[in-house]
């Protein structure tokens, strides 16, 4: 199994920066590829960025595109999320999730709550 930990969530005005960690632990050899979502209240739980663990290849969303940067660092078992110019939109409940594949995140954080006033 994989245990994740979100860290770094907090309130900030709109404009602001805020990084997100998400420490990793357990059998993290498992871990094939890595990714940040976010629920807002009576939204969907949408992917805002995911990373291949081996080769740090990243990925997107067009709303967040520019804005937040996914990174790893493997000797920490660590997944970071940097989010600039933040937006009241990207206010939500921040969840980093792992996967030993290409299909599911099997593995999934407690969240982390973002709160951006404007």
């Amino acid at each position: 199994q994989v245990q994740l930990v979100e860290s770094g969530g907090g309130l900030v005005q709109a404009g602001d920066s805020l990084r997100l960690s998400c420490a990793a632990s357990g059998r993290t050899s498992f871990i094939y590829r890595m990714a940040w979502f976010r629920q807002a209240p009576g939204k969907e739980r949408e992917l805002v960025a995911a990373i291949l663990w081996s080769n740090g290849i990243t990925a997107y969303p067009a709303s967040v595109k520019g804005r937040f940067t996914i990174a790893r660092d493997n000797a920490k078992n660590t997944m970071y999320l940097q989010m600039d110019s933040l937006t009241p939109e990207d206010a939500a409940v921040y969840f980093c999730a792992a996967g030993r594949g290409k299909v599911a995140y099997e593995f999934w954080g407690q969240g982390t709550q973002v709160t951006v006033s404007s």
